[in-house]
C-alpha cells in the first residue's frame, strides 16, 4: 500500500500533461496583438494611399486653377477643398470632397501654402505666369484612422493605441516637364476697324497694335522646340504657329505681312476655302495671285532662344508679323468689311493635316476679332440666302458653326472678343430666327465659355461684350492665359 502510493505521487510530480496552458495564455496576448497590429496597419497603410492620392489630386486643381484668368487665392483654396478628402466644408454641392471617403475619418486640410520658386529646373514659369503671383502649391491633409483589432488585447489588461494619425503632402508647379506639342492657328482680324485707336490705360495704342501685344504674350509662353535645344539649333519641332487674317490677301503679297518694315497686301475679294471633311489628312495654302487666309505656314522658329519665356526672333516671319523687335508687325489694311467664317475654315483644314502629320499632337484655333461679319466683298461661289456656308447672309452666325464644326473635330477654339458689342446692328446680315450680336457669336464659336474672351477694359469694348468666365481681363492677360491651357501642371518634389 506504501509502495502504491509513493508511485501514485512520483507519477502525478512528472506528469507534464497540461503544461503548455500557461504558455498559451502568454503567447495568446502576443498572438492576438500580432494579427490585430498588421491588420490595423494595412487598413492604415491603404487609407494612407488613399489619402495621399487625394492631396495629389487637391495639389493638382489647386496647381491648375492658379494657371485660369480671374484666379486669386480664395479661388484656388476653395478648389484644392473640393477635390480633397473633407468630408464636410467642401463648398461642394454635397458639402465633400470630391475624393472624399467615409473610411477616413477627422480629416484636416489647412490652408495651401504658396510659393513663387525662382531657383528651382522643376519650376519653368515666372510667377507672374498666375494671377496670384505664385507657381507653385504646396497642400497637406491629416486623417485619423482607428485601431480596432489591436485593442484585443485590452481584455489581458495591456493599454494599446485607439487611432493612428496620418499625413499627406503634395507640391505642385503650374507648368512643368514637357507638355502636349501643340498645332496653333491664330486667326487675326485686320479689317479697317483694327486701325482706331485704343485709348485703354493697358494699351494705348491702335487695336491691331494691342492685338500682336497679346499675340508677342502667346509666342513667348510656348515651346518652340523639345528640351535639348539650344538659341541656334531647335531640336525638333514642338509648338508650333501659323497665323491666318481677314479680309484675305493675294497669296505672292503675304511676304508684305513678314518683312521689317512691312506694307500692306492687295486684299481680292473674299473668297470660300471647302469645309473639310472629318477625315482630312492634307492642306495646300492658295498661291500666285489666288486669294489666301494664311499669312505664314506653321513655324517653331519664333523664340529668340529656341525656348518658353524667351525673346522673339526678329528673322522669324512669324516673329517679324507678330511685332517682333523694331518691326511694325502684321497691318490692318482692311477694304473688304469683316466675313470669318472663310478664315476658319482655311485655318480648320490645315489643322487637320497638322495633326496628321504629328498625331501626339493637339490642335488649337484662336480667333480676335470684333465678330461684326458683315461684308458686301465676295468672290463668287457665295449664295444670297440661307445661313448654310458660303453664304452672304447669317455671317455672324456662319462664325458661330465654324466654331462647332472645329470643336467637333478636336479643335479646342479660343475666341477673344475685342471691340464686340451686344447689337444685332452690328450682325445686319442676320435676320429673323438667326438674328444676333457679334458678342453672342463669338461666344458661341468657343468650345466652351470657358474659352471665350473679353478685354471687358478696352475703349474698343467699352463693357458692351464681357466673358463671365473671364471677367476684366486687357489682352496681354487674355493670351497668357490662353497659354497656360497649353502647359501642364506637374507634381514636383515637396523639397521644391
Amino acid at each position: 500500500m506504501i509502495n502504491f502510493g509513493n508511485h501514485f505521487l512520483k507519477r502525478v510530480w512528472n506528469d507534464q500533461v497540461g503544461q503548455v496552458l500557461p504558455w498559451m495564455a502568454l503567447l495568446m496576448v502576443l498572438f492576438l496583438g500580432v494579427a490585430g497590429l498588421t491588420i490595423d496597419l494595412g487598413r492604415a497603410y491603404v487609407c494612407y494611399r488613399e489619402l495621399q492620392a487625394s492631396t495629389d489630386a487637391a495639389t493638382l486643381a489647386g496647381a491648375y486653377s492658379m494657371t485660369l484668368s480671374s484666379a486669386t487665392t480664395t479661388s484656388v483654396t476653395s478648389q484644392v477643398k473640393a477635390y480633397s478628402s473633407l468630408l464636410t466644408g467642401a463648398g461642394t454641392t454635397s458639402g465633400a470632397g470630391a475624393n472624399a471617403d467615409s473610411i477616413l475619418q477627422s480629416v484636416s486640410l489647412p490652408a495651401p501654402t504658396y510659393k513663387c520658386v525662382t531657383n528651382s529646373i522643376y519650376v519653368s514659369v515666372p510667377c507672374g505666369a498666375s494671377p496670384t503671383g505664385y507657381n507653385v502649391i504646396r497642400v497637406n491633409q491629416t486623417a485619423v484612422v482607428p485601431m480596432y483589432f489591436i485593442q484585443a488585447i485590452k481584455l489581458f489588461g495591456n493599454s494599446t493605441a485607439t487611432s493612428i494619425t496620418l499625413n499627406t503632402t503634395s507640391t505642385a508647379a503650374i507648368m512643368s516637364g514637357t507638355n502636349t506639342a501643340q498645332n496653333i492657328a491664330i486667326v487675326v482680324d485686320t479689317t479697317a476697324s483694327m486701325n482706331t485707336q485704343d485709348n485703354d490705360a493697358n494699351c494705348g495704342h491702335t487695336r491691331i497694335y494691342c492685338a500682336l501685344q497679346g499675340m508677342q504674350v502667346l509666342l513667348k509662353s510656348l515651346t518652340p522646340c523639345s528640351m535639348g535645344s539650344t538659341s541656334s539649333n531647335c531640336v525638333g519641332a514642338y509648338d508650333q504657329v501659323s497665323l491666318f487674317t481677314f479680309p484675305n490677301i493675294q497669296a505672292n503679297n503675304a511676304s508684305n505681312d513678314t518683312t521689317c518694315p512691312s506694307s500692306n497686301p492687295t486684299i481680292p475679294s473674299y473668297y470660300a476655302p471647302p469645309i473639310p471633311t472629318s477625315g482630312n489628312t492634307s492642306w495646300t495654302a492658295p498661291t500666285g495671285t489666288a486669294a489666301t487666309y494664311q499669312v505664314t505656314s506653321y513655324l517653331d522658329n519664333y523664340s529668340s532662344t529656341n525656348a518658353a519665356n524667351g525673346g522673339l526672333s526678329g528673322s522669324s516671319a512669324l516673329g517679324i508679323a507678330a511685332g517682333a523687335g523694331s518691326c511694325g508687325g502684321l497691318q490692318a489694311p482692311g477694304g473688304d468689311g469683316t466675313y470669318i467664317a472663310g478664315s476658319m475654315y482655311a485655318a480648320i483644314t490645315s489643322l487637320q493635316a497638322a495633326k496628321y502629320a504629328n498625331p501626339l499632337s493637339s490642335n488649337a484655333l484662336i480667333l480676335l476679332s470684333d465678330g461684326a461679319a458683315s461684308s458686301s466683298k465676295f468672290a463668287s461661289g457665295f449664295a444670297s440666302s440661307g445661313a448654310t456656308y458660303p453664304s452672304k447672309v447669317d455671317q455672324c452666325t456662319q462664325t458661330a458653326a465654324a466654331g462647332d464644326y472645329a470643336t467637333s473635330l478636336g479643335i479646342t477654339v479660343y475666341t477673344v472678343a475685342y471691340g464686340a458689342s451686344n447689337s444685332t446692328s452690328d450682325c445686319n446680315t442676320d435676320t429673323g430666327s438667326y438674328a444676333t450680336t457679334p458678342c453672342a457669336s463669338l461666344l458661341a464659336a468657343a468650345s466652351t465659355a470657358a474659352d471665350f474672351y473679353s478685354d471687358a477694359t478696352a475703349q474698343a469694348n467699352k463693357g458692351a461684350c464681357t466673358s463671365a468666365s473671364n471677367p476684366n481681363l486687357n489682352l496681354n492677360q487674355i493670351f497668357g492665359s490662353i497659354a497656360n491651357h497649353f502647359t501642364a501642371a506637374r507634381l514636383v518634389p515637396n523639397t521644391v
